[in-house]
């Protein structure tokens, strides 16, 4: 797969993290119930939904970095150790910045 062809993936895996975290937000601005019952699974819920905020966003970041790397020419190189990163690991997660190898010490699968 080309760059073109990678940005796209990634431009169009951005615009669906960013509309997740538009919606989790809403989600989040929703209105508890006066009933003190169900306001306690409500908010049991809005720390699920806090939880899948930060994650959607950490996702959304490490996108927008893959999105910058291409723009500058050093996508798929481990920014560790700047040898290429295996185009199988790269099909299945377009915005990693390690090699598997560099992933495996860090104990990051990014």
């Amino acid at each position: 797969m080309n760059s073109t062809e990678k940005k796209a993936e990634l431009q169009q895996k951005a615009g669906a993290l960013q509309q997740r975290v538009d919606a989790i937000k809403h989600d989040m601005q929703q209105a508890h119930s006066p009933d003190f019952a169900e306001q306690a699974t409500e908010r049991e819920n809005d720390e699920v939904l806090q939880e899948l905020l930060l994650e959607s966003k950490a996702s959304l970041q490490s996108v927008n970095h893959a999105l910058a790397r291409i723009d500058e020419g050093s996508y798929g190189l481990c920014i560790r150790c700047g040898e290429a990163i295996d185009e199988q690991r790269l099909s299945i997660l377009p915005e990693a910045e390690t090699c598997i190898y560099c992933a495996d010490i860090t104990g990051k699968n990014r």
